[in-house]
Parts: C-alpha cells; structure tokens; sequence
C-alpha cells in the first residue's frame, strides 16, 4: 500500500471513529485499551467499531435496552451487603467489551499457567515437606503469621496432588501497557459464572459482531473445569457425585453458584444438606443419605468444619476434615489454598519461580515490599507518602490505605501499627490503572479497569486458561478503586482469534456413551422443604390476588351515596375468614375499606399482605432456583418486578391493573409448573404444597360463606369469582345462583381444579408416592388425613340436602362442622409432612 493510499485509509477510519466516538477521548497519560498514543483506534477494535457505526443511535438504543431486560429477566443479581436494594440489586453490565488481540492473549495465557503451575506447587511444598521454609526461600513468618494456613492440614494427600483446581488473577496494565498482577484468588474465586452470563448477553445483542470479530468461545473452558473435578473422585470414579458447596442466598455471589450448579451439572447444595458418617460425607435426601465423592466449595477455608476450624461456622459440615483425612472426599479447591492468596507472597514469586520451576516469572506481579522484613519495613515506613498499604492477610480488616491521598496524621498512625506488628502490613506501589470505554450518560467515557482472569487445572499438573475473563470497571471516572462492593460494574472480555472459531458444547460428542448422573433424581431435604413452601406461598399469593381482586372490582362500583348489600356481604365473608380486621364488621366506609384495600397489596409490613406474600415467594424461589429453568424463573422474577410498592396513593385502577397482571403471571408459573418440570419428587412437594394451601383456601372461604353474619345467597357470586369458576358455573346450571349447585362445583366435582375434591384426589396421589423409611417413618399418618378428607368431603353431600331454590342454607352449623374437621386434619396433614420429611435428621444409608 502506498503511503497516500495508507493514509487515505486513515484519514477516512479517522472520521468514522469520529462520528461514533466523538465525544470520547482517553485519559492524558494514562494508557487506553481503545486509543493509541496519537489518538487513532487501534487495529484489533475497528471492525467492532466499524459494525457498531452501521447502527443508528435507535437500535444501539433498542439493544441495550435489550441487554438490560435480560439480565433482570435472568436474575442476575450480585447482593451488597448494606444495599438498600437488598438481593435485588442487579448485575451491572456495560454494553462495550473489552477487545484483546491474540497475540497479546497468547503472552498472558503462558504467563497465567506458569503463575497457577507455581501457586500449586508453593501449596504442595508448604502443606507437605515444607522445603521452601528449611531452605529459606519463604520466610517462616510469612506462613506461621497467616491466620489461612491450616495447620490440621499438614501432610493430608490430595488428590492428584492438585491443590488448586481454579485460580483467578487480577491483572491491570502497567503504564506502558503491559499486563501485570495486582493479586490471586485461590480459596474459593469467583466471578466465572458472570464472566458466562456476560458472555451470553454480548453475544445476544450483538451477534454478528460477535460471529464478524471471531471471538473465541468459553465453553472449552468449563467442559475442562468440569471433567476434571470428575476426575478428583476417590470413589465412584464411572459416576462421581460432585456438589457445589454454598454459603447461601444471602452470599454476595449466590447466582453465581446457581448458574454454574445448572451449567455444569452439579448439585447446588448448603452446609445443613450434608452429614458426616463413618468418615464419609453423605447429603441428606428424603430417601436417605447419598454418598458425596466432590466438593466444589464456595465456601471460605475456616467455614468448613466448625469441628476443626471455625468453632462458630453454620456454613460447613461437621467432621468434613475427618473425611478428607481419611481420602473418602475431594475438595475443589483444597482447603487450606487460602493461604497463598497474601499479597505478601508476590515479593517473593520471582525467586520462587526460579527454584521450583527453573523459569523466570513471565507475568510479573505489582511491586509489593512484605513489612515482615526489616529492610522492606523501613522502605516502606519511608515511602509511605507515595505507596498502598495492604493487610498481609485477609482475616485483618482494614481497608487499603492511599499515601498519597492520606493525612499526616493518619500516615502517623499507620506507622506505628506497623512497627507494633509488622507482619500483618504489605506495601504495594500504585498502580495507575488504564482506561475503556464505557457506555455511561447517553456517551462513552473512559474508566479505569482490572481484568480477572481465570486458570483451571485440566490433569497431570497442567492448566487450562479461559479465554478473556471478567473486566470490573470502576462506578465514576475518577475512582481509583475498581470494586463491585463499591458500586463497580462489568464487561464482556472479547479475545479475538487468528482464524474461523469452532462452535464448542458443553455436551458430549455423539456418539460416546453417556451416565446418568447419581443426583438427578435425589432431592435433598431442605430443597423439598423450600418447594413444598414455595407451591404454597405461590397459590396464597394468588387466593389473595383474586379476593383483593374481587373486592376492587366491586368498590369500584359503589356509588358515594350507599353501599350496597352485596358489599356489605362479602365484606362479612371476609371478616370471618379473617382476611379483613374485625373493625370491618359492624359498618365501614369506602374511603376505608378502600384504604384498607390498597394497604393489603402495597404494604410489606403488613401480615399476610400481597407485597409480603409475594416477597417470601421470592425469596423461597431464590433457595431453590436451580431447580428451574430459565423460562419458568423469568416468569418468577417479573413478577418481583411488577410488585414494587408506590409510596403515593394509588388509583383504584392502577391496583386492579397490578392484581390481574400478577394472576396471569402466577398462571404461568403454575403452568410452566405443570408442563415443564418433570415428575420428580420435586415437582411432587412443589404441587403438593400448592394443593394442601389451596384446600385449606377452599374451607375457609365456605366456612366463612356459611357464617352465621352473612347472606349466603349474596356472596355465591364472589365466591365463584375468587375460585375462578364463575364462567362454568353459568355453563352447567340454567338457573340463578344456588347453594346446591355451588358446593357440588366447589366442593363435590373432583374434575374441576378448583374444587376441593380435586385438590384431596391430588393430595391422596401424593402422598401414596412419598418415599418411605421403615426405620423412621411411614406415610400412614399422612394416609390417614387423606382418607378422612375423604370421608368429610363425603359428608358435605349430605349436608345440602332439601334445599329448595330461593332458600338459604338450613344446614349451615352442620356444614361449617364437617368444614372444621377437614380445616383440622388438613392442619395435621401439612404437621405430619413437616416432620417426616422437612425435620430430615437421621437417614438409613444406602
């Protein structure tokens, strides 16, 4: 190319640049992944450039919107502790990514299999024969001194002698653009399964630039990850049980471990679903004690065992270091891994590097200067103006200190807490971090990042790298600290590729045989405790939505003048159910009933309220969301959205907009429920809870229709509303409004779903399909309810017997009676479950 053409070219990529990127422009002296020095886009951005610039400023719109509607729809959330926002605080991703060219990725990848390579080797020697201490190349101090070495796991065999099976590396640019590393995450790291989430919303919203950029792929990447912890198995080698061990929903990162337990194939489970017997870790099923062969724990070291380690832990599982003593259980990664993740560790990589490897270090960590050294300490104490101070370890809480930034005062006091314990401090120069593009205020401005790259050990000590990672983007241009705890977003990491990029499954290839796997059909205690209680919550919700619902319906229709005789009826009906106060009961006004009303949608702190109700639905789906698909916890987690309470008043119109929005939605919960999941003990708990609370509803509606306060005849109709058969009772019966007809629709006719015979039908199959465990339990007792359901469900036939059209109930003591009985051993019934199956403590082992 001659040189008028090349700069011909330029001058016109200058120019598209311009017209996408006007208003963004890098740091002065800060390096910018995007720019070049002279302000030109480097090469490896400008066909992603050159694609976004084809879409108007509308459809770049449209996409992020797009983005954004994703990942609310998926859930993602990542919890702050102390956000008001709580577990609804969602993932914030920026619609640009970060591009990185191969070759570069190909330096860093060889630089981050040496640095876990090394990791790995360092945990060996100082949990085994401690080499590295007797020939002084780490200094005893820096190891005795870490709160993270686990001293009761000293020559305790791993597994294929891998200790570390996933390690993260935070890498930043140094000021002439070459990666370093700020730190290491090697307890328990995370981030990859948002780096996945990421990749998936990139990749939707911008297909063909994801397709015209090659981008290489992730899923390589965890098929590795997963085989290998396959591989760890001690036992069961052709069928290994591995579970990923939880902290819980409360857990900043809980839908990271609910994603990758789904696309992985592992169970998601908590620190109370397993036990320890005979030195060997069981998770409790409600079929009995299932052997554990792996762990992928996401729990801290010292929360594992509260037998060995942290005395006060409710995370961990009694006597697990019992097991892995005894080599019965693999943990992923090795407890005790923590302890490399000192920043303290870098001063001495290098040297490290060289004695177990041969090799120098070929991605160098920032410069870090360990006060537990004389000569580090005084330069330190020195340089304190213009460096960071860190905590050696991570039990010590105390934030990063900045010099440069700090008082004199405050650099007095650190001084002499270091001098007091010198140890416990590391000085680290400052890292002036570079700058991409983010798509913030309608523009791109620059932000400063840290890229979080992730190694996975992939057999016989060799480690696989993922290609890209998670970018962390700062939450203002000039902050220096790059935290999602402090209000930080993410990006996408795109490495691109020399060549076309294979598509890559996490399935198996066709044609090799495939197992089923041991936990598919298990179901842990506590998982159908949250279901059951989940199928009942969700089928409250919605009795509560169609009662508010009805009620609306008829305000809405009240003259100021008077209120009419059916209100005032229904009001009654509701007032014996206890659904409205008792205050209701002599008189009312609409302002009141209507405030009243609104209260029970809207109000979280009232009891039994829809905004409460619909919390705790949300709340138990979050424990147990990997249970369902995407599908089915979109629809769970639009309707938190649309339950959101409005300070102000709110218009009787704007509340029954809510109520029927929310029904539907629950309707399609309920039928994604039906029709999507398979008929495993799961789905029977779910649909059995869902049952039982809409029986309980069923009888307590009618006992509070026969109420002695109340005109039967004027509350069949809203009975029929809220139970949803209004439209078949006038398809099957000519006539006006009857009792008799009413309970045989209600009550009597098992083929309508609604009816309460229906729901008993279904609670009898239920129940007779529960496992049983001769040595604990059987489900007679359950039985038993069901069977006198029956026979009480058999009396209301009788009990309406002799009424005459135009006449009320003569029969209501004997009624609301035999509605008394079953109300009671339905109560019994939901007990007995509890008990038997919820309260899971003992188990014979299988």
């Amino acid at each position: 190319m001659s040189n008028i053409t090349q700069s011909q070219s330029q001058s016109q990529s200058s120019e598209r640049e311009l017209k996408m990127f006007a208003r963004y422009s890098g740091v002065p002296g800060i390096y910018d992944e995007m720019h070049e020095k002279a302000g030109f886009m480097k090469p490896h951005w400008r066909m992603f450039a050159d694609s976004i610039h084809k879409l108007d400023s509308v459809e770049i719109g449209l996409r992020w919107e797009q983005a954004k509607r994703m990942i609310r729809e998926h859930g993602v959330t990542y919890n702050v502790y102390g956000d008001p926002r709580g577990m609804d605080r969602p993932w914030e991703l920026d619609m640009i990514p970060l591009i990185i060219p191969p070759s570069e990725w190909e330096r860093v990848e060889t630089g981050l299999i040496q640095r876990a390579r090394l990791f790995n080797l360092i945990l060996a020697d100082l949990y085994g024969p401690q080499r590295l201490l007797r020939e002084g190349i780490l200094p005893s101090a820096l190891i005795f001194a870490n709160p993270n070495f686990l001293r009761v796991c000293h020559n305790i065999k791993v597994p294929k002698q891998t200790y570390l099976h996933l390690h993260a590396t935070d890498l930043s640019r140094s000021p002439d653009g070459q990666w370093w590393v700020m730190s290491d995450r090697t307890q328990a790291p995370s981030g990859a399964g948002y780096t996945l989430e990421n990749r998936i919303v990139l990749s939707r919203i911008f297909p063909d630039e994801f397709r015209d950029c090659q981008v290489q792929r992730l899923a390589s990447f965890f098929r590795i990850h997963r085989d290998t912890l396959r591989e760890l198995a001690p036992q069961n080698k052709e069928n290994p049980s591995v579970v990923i061990l939880t902290p819980g929903p409360y857990n900043e990162t809980y839908f990271e471990h609910d994603y990758l337990a789904r696309y992985l194939g592992f169970s998601l489970i908590e620190g109370g679903d397993l036990t320890v017997r005979d030195r060997r870790v069981y998770v409790k099923t409600l079929e009995g004690l299932r052997p554990v062969d792996v762990i992928l724990r996401r729990v801290d070291d010292s929360f594992c065992d509260p037998l060995e380690l942290r005395g006060d832990s409710f995370l961990g599982v009694a006597g697990l270091m019992e097991a892995v003593r005894a080599g019965n259980v693999a943990i992923a990664n090795a407890l005790g891994a923590g302890l490399v993740e000192s920043p303290a560790f870098m001063a001495f990589l290098p040297s490290v590097c060289r004695h177990l490897l041969g090799e120098e270090l070929k991605l160098p960590s920032i410069a870090t200067w360990w006060c537990g050294q004389e000569r580090e300490r005084d330069f330190v104490l020195e340089n304190l103006h213009r460096i960071v101070v860190k905590p050696a370890f991570a039990t010590i809480s105390r934030e990063p200190f900045f010099g440069a930034k700090a008082t004199e005062k405050s650099r007095e006091d650190l001084k002499e807490a270091i001098r007091a314990r010198p140890q416990d401090f590391v000085g680290q120069e400052y890292a002036t971090l570079s700058t991409a593009p983010v798509f913030a205020n309608d523009r791109l401005e620059p932000r400063p990042l840290v890229l979080r790259a992730y190694s996975t050990a992939a057999g016989h000590g060799a480690y696989a790298v993922m290609p890209g990672g998670l970018t962390r983007v700062s939450g203002a241009p000039n902050d220096p600290v790059v935290s999602m705890q402090s209000g930080g977003g993410s990006k996408d990491t795109w490495v691109l590729s020399d060549g076309p990029v294979i598509k890559v499954s996490l399935l198996s290839p066709t044609g090799q045989m495939f197992t089923k796997g041991p936990n598919s059909a298990e179901l842990p205690s506590r998982v159908a405790d949250n279901l059951y209680w989940l199928g009942r919550y969700a089928e409250r919700l919605e009795n509560i939505m169609r009662v508010l619902r009805c009620l609306v319906m008829r305000i809405a229709d009240e003259s100021n003048s008077e209120i009419s005789a059916e209100l005032t009826a229904l009001v009654n009906m509701l007032v014996a159910t206890k659904f409205l106060p008792a205050r209701f009961e002599k008189s009312f006004t609409l302002k009141e009933l209507e405030h009243e009303v609104l209260m029970l949608i809207y109000k979280e702190d009232r009891i039994h309220s829809a905004k409460q109700t619909l919390t705790k639905v949300r709340n138990i789906a979050s424990v147990v969301r990997d249970r369902f698909s995407s599908d089915t916890w979109s629809i769970l987690n639009k309707m938190t959205l649309d339950g959101k309470v409005r300070p102000r008043r709110i218009p009787l119109t704007d509340a029954l907009g809510l109520l029927n929005s929310l029904i539907v939605d629950l309707s399609a919960f309920s039928g994604m429920e039906m029709e999507n999941m398979t008929r495993g003990l799961g789905w029977r708990f779910l649909d059995l809870g869902r049952r039982l609370e809409r029986a309980s509803h069923i009888v307590n509606l009618f006992r509070g229709a026969v109420s002695a306060r109340v005109k039967t005849n004027l509350v069949l109709e809203p009975v029929l509303e809220i139970s949803d058969s209004l439209m078949t009772y006038r398809r099957r019966y000519f006539a006006g409004l009857q009792l008799p007809g009413v309970m045989e629709l209600l009550l009597q006719d098992d083929g309508n779903p609604r009816a309460l015979a229906f729901q008993i039908n279904a609670l009898k199959e239920h129940v007779s399909s529960l496992p049983m465990d001769d040595e604990n339990h059987t489900t007679e007792t359950e039985i038993k309810c069901v069977t006198n359901l029956l026979k009480f469900l058999e009396a209301t036939k009788t009990s309406s017997e002799g009424i005459q059209p135009g006449e009320t109930m003569r029969t209501d003591k004997e009624l609301d009676a035999v509605l008394l009985d079953m109300q009671f051993d339905l109560g019994i019934l939901s007990n007995q479950m509890t008990h038997h199956y919820f309260s899971h403590t003992v188990a014979s082992v299988s």
